[in-house]
């Protein structure tokens, strides 16, 4: 009998045992899953704060006459583009709104007077990149875009 009595005492013992395992378990769960959700809100909506802070507001747009430039290596492009402006420059002290065209027509002709046949139509992409860069490091001024980007509306070789 005594024999029937300790394994009573006993068996408390190990269903309170079990329980504390479980309580355990599932606190570590929660705190994983707790870390997962928080890593999981960081990566997906942390960064995107930035990006759209770092996009300027739009202001308009500036549509230049096409230009026919001689291409390095004979024959010609005609090319015609259009700057998107940002808000700063529309109200800025540009008159009645928006950017003057003579720097970028000026760097179209540098950019695509020194490109070859081929890189006119094979790299149509690049060029048009290294046009935009150079565009918009132009119409800077104090550190504050007045450029956001370039759109080619006429792009004709021959």
């Amino acid at each position: 009998m005594a024999d029937k009595k300790s394994a009573k005492d006993q068996a408390p013992e190990d269903d309170e045992a079990k329980g504390g395992g479980r309580k355990k378990l599932l606190l570590l769960g929660l705190v994983a899953v707790l870390a997962v959700a928080g890593a999981a809100y960081f990566f997906l909506f942390a960064g995107s704060g930035e990006a759209e802070a770092a996009e300027p507001e739009h202001g308009g747009y500036t549509a230049l006459e096409p230009i026919a430039v001689n291409l390095a290596g004979g024959g010609y492009l005609k090319v015609g583009i259009t700057l998107e402006y940002t808000a700063a420059a529309a109200s800025g002290g540009h008159g009645s709104g928006g950017v003057d065209g003579a720097k970028a027509l000026d760097l179209v002709i540098s950019t695509y007077s020194q490109a070859q046949p081929a890189d006119v139509v094979g790299a149509r992409e690049a060029l048009k990149e290294a046009l935009e860069q150079r565009i918009v490091e132009a119409y800077t001024e104090d550190g504050v875009p007045m450029v956001m980007h370039v759109y080619l509306t006429e792009y004709v070789t021959q």
